[in-house]
């Protein structure tokens, strides 16, 4: 209930102190002409804000409403011809009913109540003692509480407080060269605005093919509204202000910044506060595309069970529509399809900021049908002519198996090996991949079995 009283005062206070707002406040739709977003990752974005201003000659305060509520004042550039800023202010003291109660105390305010006998408006007037957890009333010679009491109430204000603002807004003195109408941009750093990259895989294993989806998501928490902005996203932690340059311009284009990338959305987009907009990045279909099954290990142990292999889907960041594009950050989600033809969530991953041309692996979970027991066969400690330097030569064999109805290939992969080492015996060709990794690519064939073994030598 006392939300809705302070509610309905607020309105009545719009009507009752208009003239006077309008004396203080810029209270035109106003706002920039055309505005850019360009949003790190850390929290920072720099927006740029142009604006068509009729400007006297000489000393003038002109006012920005509409700018964000987190602003960095300590970062506001404005430029424009023949203009010299003398002093600039930002006033976030906005107005909400609490603010209008509150900036009523020691003054009077009307309530307007029903009486519930007759069903007449009877209007009182009442001042303001406090308005701390609840608001306290002199009404006459008593002291009320304004409180839920079933019968419907009304607060009406004389006016709004020259403090508060129904916006943000940012005043500048400046000093012009001449009078007339010029456009002025205004540039600076703001907090409350964040991007998230995501993205839909489509699999279509017959064809070995997928389709890929992409978008961003921006979260606004600035306090307020950008309209029609054009908007860019940049890849990679930069500290406050890293990229900004004097005259707001930026690499564009998908380029490189620095050591980060840029990602232009391909339309100009409305991002209202307390909002998360979702805009589209990429579409591509038809990608080649080949399943992998790895199963991997660091030192040498039997397992008295099959361990599942890990899936993944391989495919290369190619050229999207004849241009190279990096994908930024972020989470992938993988779909096939059913024997229906109907799409079936199957895993996700996350992918770091990847490169044009870069090879991607996703992977979705674990292959309960494909799997790969190890045996530790022996294990002897062999002697060197070197003093304190032992080499270890182990046997080991592992157990391949593929309930498919098609042949897979599992790539297993031995890691946690000591230096100079060496295959000296192996049922199936494998590469060294490091001093330290072992790799095999072994062919299984539907429901069937392989036994891949090897010998293998390394240094303490």
């Amino acid at each position: 209930m006392m939300r809705r009283i302070l509610l309905a005062g607020a309105a009545l206070a719009f009507m009752a102190g208009a003239a006077s707002a309008q004396e203080q406040i810029d209270t035109r739709p106003g706002g920039p002409e055309r505005v850019d977003l360009t949003i790190y990752q850390g929290n920072v974005t720099l927006v740029e804000d142009v604006r068509g201003l009729n400007i006297p000659a000489g000393r003038s305060r002109q006012e920005f409403p509409g700018v964000s509520a987190s602003i960095r004042p300590q970062t506001v550039s404005l430029t424009g011809r023949g203009l010299e800023v003398v002093e600039q202010n930002f006033d976030y003291d906005l107005l909400t009913p609490d603010k209008l109660m509150q900036s009523a105390v020691g003054q009077e305010i009307g309530l307007v109540r029903i009486n519930p006998g007759t069903g007449r408006e009877e209007t009182q007037r009442a001042t303001v003692l406090a308005a701390n957890e609840g608001v306290v009333l002199r009404i006459g010679g008593n002291v009320e509480v304004l409180r839920d009491d079933g019968v419907p109430t009304r607060v009406i204000f004389d006016e709004v407080p020259a403090n508060l603002r129904p916006r943000p807004t940012l005043s500048v003195t400046m000093d012009a060269e001449g009078a007339g109408r010029r456009d002025v941009t205004l540039t600076y750093l703001t907090s409350g605005l964040s991007w998230t990259a995501d993205y839909v895989m489509r699999v279509d294993e017959q064809a070995s093919t997928l389709d890929l989806l992409g978008w961003v998501t921006i979260t606004n928490r600035s306090g307020a509204t950008f309209t029609d902005a054009e908007t860019r996203v940049v890849a990679g932690d930069v500290s406050a202000g890293a990229n900004y340059r004097g005259n707001g311009t930026l690499a564009s284009d998908d380029q490189s910044l620095g050591d980060y990338y840029v990602y232009p959305l391909p339309e100009r987009v409305t991002v209202a506060n307390n909002q998360n907009k979702q805009v589209g990045l990429l579409d591509v279909s038809g990608v080649a595309t080949t399943k992998r099954y790895r199963w991997e290990t660091y030192g040498f142990s039997t397992q008295s069970q099959p361990q599942a292999v890990e899936v993944a889907y391989l495919f290369a960041n190619g050229p999207i529509n004849g241009q190279n594009r990096s994908l930024p950050a972020g989470t992938i989600r993988v779909y096939i399809n059913d024997a229906s033809g109907e799409p079936r969530f199957i895993g996700e991953d996350s992918i770091s900021h990847t490169p044009a041309g870069s090879d991607l692996a996703i992977t979705t979970g674990e292959a309960f049908d494909v799997t790969v027991q190890p045996r530790l066969v022996t294990e002897e400690r062999v002697s060197t002519r070197i003093v304190d330097y032992f080499r270890t030569r182990r046997s080991v064999e592992y157990t391949l198996r593929n309930a498919r109805p098609e042949p897979v290939t599992i790539e297993v992969r031995q890691g946690g090996l000591g230096r100079d080492t060496e295959i000296q015996q192996q049922s199936h060709p494998g590469v060294l991949e490091d001093s330290r990794t072992v790799v095999w690519k072994v062919q299984v064939p539907a429901n069937g079995e392989v036994k891949l073994t090897a010998t293998i030598e390394t240094g303490g």
